[in-house]
């Protein structure tokens, strides 16, 4: 017998084969028998090598339109047992259409991004713009056009993530530091955003930029390696520190209402001069002294001060011209305050017994 009356006469036992097949079990032992990689079919098919190279084409058109039909059949036979095993299974189970039906959760937005909202609202209502930038930033526009000098203790890799270029070939960061890292990090602040703002704009310039930050910072239950943070610049002629206060006394009365005390403390930051830090009394011990504010009754919210002349004159602007304020806040504090979370970890790890309550 030849090859093409194998084939044949295999072609009709498969059809006999796949009829009798009653259970899905034996219809898959019939799949393995014919096409299994010892199959009767593969089989054929390697014997396809010992023929004549005329005859090549014939059988090997044949024994592909064989293993098609064949693969059509198993197709056709598994899908109708698995309609029939449904249609049994929903006769069984008795349905009863008139139930009422299963509700959908509704979600609602998280609570750092209704604070975000919030934040903008108040902002945007006295004609400030809202800025956004990448969180993979350069050391320049993260500290050296915010005038950190290079020996400044932020750059150190146990206050910044670095992301350092590996790539064969690459040619060096044009920043060399102190520390020795990579000048491709993951932004510590949205300060660049300012930067970048301001080489891009001219004055006056009135914008918050809200965003994602990350600092290797896992002290306390006030403290996070991932948060949000909201900055604040303004960038116009005859800007004073009365301006800055006047701003953020409004923002602080926004946010948390006439009853949360407010302390400006002197402090120093690179990019301001003069700086102050803005401390909110603690609600979750109405400023008695707890673990959250570390017994001191006070949270430190925002960083803020007169914008130095050298980042004026970094982005290109007259600072003999020119003065302004810049400010920022963490926001995931600012809700802790607004709504007396003991620890701001809680955001973080998605219990909807926490989050289903705001």
């Amino acid at each position: 017998m030849s090859l093409l009356e194998d084939l044949d006469a295999l072609a009709q036992e498969a059809r006999e084969l796949i009829a009798a097949a009653d259970t899905q079990e034996r219809l898959e032992a019939v799949r393995v028998a014919l096409l299994g990689r010892k199959g009767r079919l593969t089989a054929l098919m390697r014997m396809m090598g010992s023929l004549a190279p005329e005859e090549r084409p014939q059988v090997g058109k044949r024994a592909n339109e064989v293993r098609s039909a064949v693969e059509a059949l198993l197709s056709e036979h598994f899908g109708q047992m698995a309609r029939e095993a449904q249609s049994q299974r929903l006769r069984a189970e008795a349905l009863d259409i008139t139930l009422p039906g299963i509700r959908p959760h509704l979600g609602h937005q998280h609570l750092i991004n209704q604070i975000i909202e919030e934040i903008e609202d108040v902002f945007c209502g006295i004609g400030y713009t809202v800025e956004s930038g990448p969180q993979v930033e350069t050391s320049y526009y993260n500290f050296t056009a915010l005038n950190a000098p290079m020996d400044h203790p932020s750059r150190s890799a146990r206050d910044t993530f670095y992301v350092v270029d590996e790539a064969p070939g690459s040619v060096a960061h044009p920043e060399a530091h102190a520390q020795g890292e990579s000048d491709i990090l993951l932004r510590t602040q949205t300060s660049g955003v300012q930067i970048h703002t301001m080489e891009s704009r001219r004055p006056p310039i009135y914008m918050i930029a809200p965003g994602r930050v990350y600092r290797p910072d896992t002290a306390d239950a006030s403290h996070l390696p991932q948060f949000n943070q909201v900055e604040g610049l303004v960038v116009d002629r005859g800007i004073t520190f009365a301006d800055l206060k006047g701003t953020l006394d409004h923002f602080v009365r926004s946010m948390f209402g006439k009853d949360r005390r407010t302390r400006y403390r002197p402090h120093f930051f690179p990019f301001t001069e003069p700086s102050c830090e803005i401390d909110v009394s603690c609600g979750v011990c109405g400023g008695e002294g707890c673990a959250f504010c570390k017994h001191s009754g006070w949270i430190e919210i925002l960083g803020s001060g007169m914008v130095d002349p050298n980042v004026l004159e970094n982005c290109g602007i007259d600072s003999e011209e020119y003065t302004g304020f810049a400010f920022g806040a963490g926001v995931e504090r600012i809700a802790a305050l607004r709504y007396d979370l003991p620890d701001l970890r809680a955001l973080m790890t998605g219990d909807m017994r926490l989050l289903s309550q705001f």
